[in-house]
Formats: C-alpha cells, structure tokens, sequence
C-alpha cells in the first residue's frame, strides 16, 4: 500500500468511527495537510454531511450552532499551523455551554516539529484546560495493533464530547506526504485483520455508556419538604438549550408547588411554557414597593447564568434559600448563595419534585401573574402610543414575527437583554438560543447558521450592528453554503451596550469614550448584502420591519438593518419605558 494511500485509510477508519458514534455533520475548511480528512468526510459512509467553510472562525461557530441546537457532536477539521487556532473562541463557548464538539487538527509528522518547516507549530492541547479530551492519534500505519487504537480512540472522543459535562475534544491527526491518494493501489491490505480494517460495522469499536445522571432522591425528598413548608418561593429558569420537555416539566412543577416561574427568553421555558410563567420580571423587579413586598423565602433555580443582572440582585437580596439544578455539573452561582446543588436531569428533578405536592397557583403566584398583565398592558399601550423603531420594540416586533416552532438565535449586549425585558410570551412554541457560555458577540451570525442547518426549520437572527460586523464574513458561509437565515441588525453606530455602564460617565474616560467604547463605524450594512448577494431591507416603522421579516421568513438570505436612535438617547428610551411599565403597577395589592 502506498504511503499516500496509507493516509486515505488512516483518515476513513477515523471518519467512519465519528460516524458510527452518532457525529451527522463536518465542516472542513481547506488545506493542504488535512486533505486526507476533507476526502475522507466527503467519501463518508452516507450519513455524514460535509460543510465546506473557507473561514476557521466562522467554522467554529457554525459547528457550534448545530452541536447546539442537535445536541449531538459536530466534528471540525482544520490543517496544520495557525488553522486550528481560529476554533478556540468557539472551543470556549463549547466548554461553557456544554456543546460538544469534535475538532480534528491535521498536524506535520514529527521529524518537521522544530526545524522551521512550514505552517508547522506545536499543536499538542491546542485549547488547554478548555478541551474536555486531547489525543494526538499517531502517524499511520498499515498493522491491526495501530488501526484498533485508533478506532478505539476515536470511539471514546465521541463519548466524552458529548458525555456530561459536554464540551470539545481535540484530536491531532500527523500525515507525512503525499497527501492525494493515487489510483495504482485501493486501500485493502491482507494483512489487516476484517475487525482493524472494518471495524464493527453499524457501531464503534468500542461503545462506553455514560452514566445517566439523575437526581439523588433523598435530596429531592428534602427539597421537596422545604417545599411543602414554604408558600414563598419562586422557580427561576436561566438560559438552556435542550429541548427534553422542560417547558412541560416546569409548568407541572410550578402548579405542584404553586410558585410563580420567572422564565427567561432563552430558557426554552418562556414561549410555550405554562399559565405560572412571567416574563416581564425585569420590569417588574425594577418597581422598588413590588420587589420588596415579592422577597421569596425559596428560590429553585434551573439553567445558565441570569442575564439581568437585577434579577439576580434580588434573589441575593432576598436572603432567601436558594436550591441550583444541574442537569451536567455546571455551577452559575457566581455570588455562592445556593445551599444546595443537585445534579442530574433537571426534568427528571421536577417530576420528582412535583409528586406529593399538589399546592395549586395560589395568591402568591397570581400576584406575579396580575402585575405581569399589568405591566404587559402598559407596555403594548407604550408602543401604541409611539410607532418608532427603538431597540426596544424590535425585539418585541422579531418575537412576535417568529411563527410556531421556528428559531430565534439572539446576540450578547443589548439585544439578549431586550428581548428578555420587552418580549413576553405569547402562546407560541418557539425556540431562543444564544451564546452564553462564554457571552461573548463572536461567531454570532455563523452560529445561527448553524441552527437554521442543524434544525431545518425557519431561523431568525437578532444581534447589533457590532456583533454583525465581527462576524460579517458569516455570510459567505450562508452563501456557499445555500443556508436560508433572516438577520436583523439592530444599528446604532457602535457599541450601545456602554452607554449603560459607568464608563460612559466618568470624568476621566469621557474624551476617549467614543473611540475607545463607542467605537462608530459609519457602516452602510446595504454594501454587506450585495457583497454576500444578500436581499435587503432598512425598514423605517414597525409596520415594515413586520413585512420584512414575513418576507425573510420565506426562505432565502435577508439582511435587514434596523436604524435606531442614537445611543446615550437609547438610554433614555429603555428608562422611560421601564419607568411606565414600573408605574402601571402602583403601590398594591397586586391582585
């Protein structure tokens, strides 16, 4: 067998491992080194769709967003050199988020390592601390001893991408040249062994059944207890991204225990969740007399980290218990308020959780449930009164517009943030993700991408001007790639997040501010359309911005760029309307 078809066999027993342990999807990008690996994910065994991405960065994410929204491993292949390096940000956010992925980094043989040869750098724990396996699988050879290990390596990869806690594994792949395979010779060798040469075919090598994590049942009896002697309690549902029935088991577990569920937009809990959700708590807990009368003596606290900042404010506040539900070990209790932590399924916890009790939606919960129309009343009252495009009612108009079952992939800064404020539930199924492992506005375009391939289903894309122009190249991606997205880009000329923050006011920064922080760019985003044959629109009301989006959701690449006021009257604008949503519920009682 000659040496280059040595690599094309090392390569397809690797690629047909990934794909007897679940992995559906490749993003190759070019390169010379790796072009065993790209041959072999395209020749896959049937299953296995490849993406071909140009860019390694936007490759990263637009793997991480199908390993988001499938929940399944997406594997990635770079060359040799700097290539794989562009993967780190999306390793990150894998690690945080509990996505898994599969990163394959070509490498040079190890008589290249340390002479100079080019695009060759040390590439052993390329991602450090942030990779949840590393294995450098060896160069190739012809012999069962080294197929079998490499079979069984690539079989135990898999599993630890996507056993809890989930995250990405690096595999380095070393090839000496020649790199093509050459037509004098197939890839069968006698010598070889029917198990080394095809593997166990229909499975891996060698299957490894994670544990199952579930909830520890005393612990829940004494949750549970807990419970049963406190009325005052709230369920709180942080960001998550799977979609096991959690809406349902909330709901249940909010009229077992009769405790309100403060859902946030990305919790998959808000839109299709049960009649205990309230979404517009931000507001709410913003009203001084409401938050304090509303202290909650228990607090059951599902998914990520909270995004408002004052919603977790008011549970350290509270001096209330606080229980945390793990569903893969994952800790967001950066202030250590949480008595306890139970690991495990979280739905399994509230179908634990909710035998035994059958409390119903009391007075406690209504009182939320009663301020939450309140303010809902005053906000659609607000946005009649006022037809202007402020972020505020974008984010309010794209939920609106997504229909029934169909994604909202939302950007870090302002828009997450005004979508959980001003987007309340509306008796629609559908489904919010974003990137907030790491909650940084990097890939975001290719990782709503991503979602919109891995889902097949209608995808919608909130993020700001500065996260669209860090990730602008996304497009092309989408354009190669045939991808059907809607992007919204929310513009006001630079970072608007800041002109919140105390930097936008101190006496020392404030002539450095606009450069530094506000960082205006004077971008007209119709150019970045018609480079990435993107359709597109600036609507000017809420009415077209509705049109726009019903258009966009026909299928097809749409960029629409919604200008917006400028950013220190964009503070203005949220002010004002909290402070209408705050006074529309008054001193109480809120019943």
């Amino acid at each position: 067998m000659s040496d280059a078809n040595l690599n094309q066999l090392w390569a397809r027993v690797l690629v047909e491992e990934l794909v007897r342990g679940g992995v559906r999807h490749a993003v190759v990008c070019p390169g010379s080194r790796s072009s065993p690996l790209a041959l072999a994910c395209a020749e896959g065994e049937g299953l296995l769709r490849t993406w071909s991405v140009i860019d390694e960065r936007s490759a990263g994410f637009f793997a991480l967003g199908m390993a988001k929204e499938s929940r399944s491993p997406v594997v990635l292949v770079a060359t040799s050199g700097t290539a794989g390096a562009h993967f780190y940000p999306a390793v990150i956010e894998a690690s945080l988020a509990q996505v898994p992925l599969v990163v394959l980094t070509a490498d040079r043989p190890l008589e290249l390592q340390g002479w100079g040869a080019p695009q060759t750098v040390p590439q052993a724990r390329f991602f450090g601390d942030f990779a949840r396996l590393y294995a450098d699988v060896g160069l190739p050879e012809a012999s069962d001893v080294a197929l079998l290990h490499l079979r069984a390596t690539v079989a135990r990869a898999v599993v630890m991408a996507s056993r809890a806690p989930r995250g990405a594994v690096q595999l380095n792949v070393p090839f000496r040249e020649p790199l093509a395979p050459t037509p004098d010779a197939d890839l069968a060798d006698e010598r070889l062994s029917p198990l080394a040469r095809e593997g166990r075919i229909g499975a891996p090598l060698t299957q490894i059944f994670p544990t199952v994590r579930q909830p520890d049942p005393r612990i829940l009896d004494e949750v549970r207890a807990r419970v049963a002697a406190t009325e005052q309690g709230v369920i709180v549902c942080g960001p998550r991204d799977e979609s096991d029935g959690f809406a349902e088991a909330i709901s249940a577990l909010a009229e077992a225990t009769g405790y309100p569920v403060l859902a946030e937009a990305t919790s998959q809990a808000r839109y299709g969740g049960g009649p205990a959700t309230v979404s517009l708590y931000d507001a709410m807990l913003r009203h001084a007399p409401f938050a304090l009368a509303h202290r909650p003596k228990l607090v059951l606290r599902f998914g990520g980290g909270l995004t408002p900042k004052g919603t977790q404010a008011w549970i350290d506040g509270s001096g209330a218990e606080v229980v945390l539900f793990s569903d893969e070990g994952a800790l967001f209790d950066p202030t250590h308020r949480a008595a306890r932590v139970v690991e495990g399924s979280a739905v399994a916890a509230c179908e634990g959780l909710s035998r035994g009790l059958s409390r119903g939606l009391g007075s406690w919960a209504h009182s939320f449930l009663w301020a939450e129309q309140w303010a809902r009343s005053a906000l659609e009252s607000a946005f009649s009164e006022d037809m202007s495009l402020t972020e505020m009612r974008i984010a309010h108009e794209v939920v609106g517009a997504i229909p029934e079952g169909a994604n909202l992939f939302v950007s870090s800064s302002m828009p997450i943030r005004d979508v959980d404020a001003f987007a309340p539930a509306a008796g629609r199924r559908i489904r919010v993700l974003a990137n907030r492992g790491a909650n940084g506005i990097d890939g975001i375009v290719s990782s709503a991408l991503g979602v919109a391939v891995a889902s097949e289903r209608p995808t919608v894309l909130l993020t700001g001007d500065l996260a669209f122009l860090h990730d602008v190249g996304g497009l092309l991606t989408a354009r190669r790639c045939g991808v059907s997205l809607t992007v919204v880009v929310v513009n006001n000329d630079g970072g608007g997040i800041f002109s919140f923050l105390p930097i936008a006011q101190a006496e020392g920064a404030r002539k450095h501010y606009e450069s530094l922080w506000g960082t205006p760019h004077g971008v007209d985003l119709s150019h970045a359309a018609a480079l990435y044959d993107a359709r597109f629109r600036r609507p000017d009301s809420p009415q077209a911005l509705r049109a726009a989006l019903a258009e966009g959701l026909k299928g097809g690449l749409h960029l629409i760029e919604a200008r917006v006021a400028e950013r220190t009257t964009n503070v203005d604008l949220h002010r004002r309307l909290f402070a209408k949503l705050g006074a529309a519920l008054g001193e109480g009682p809120w019943l």
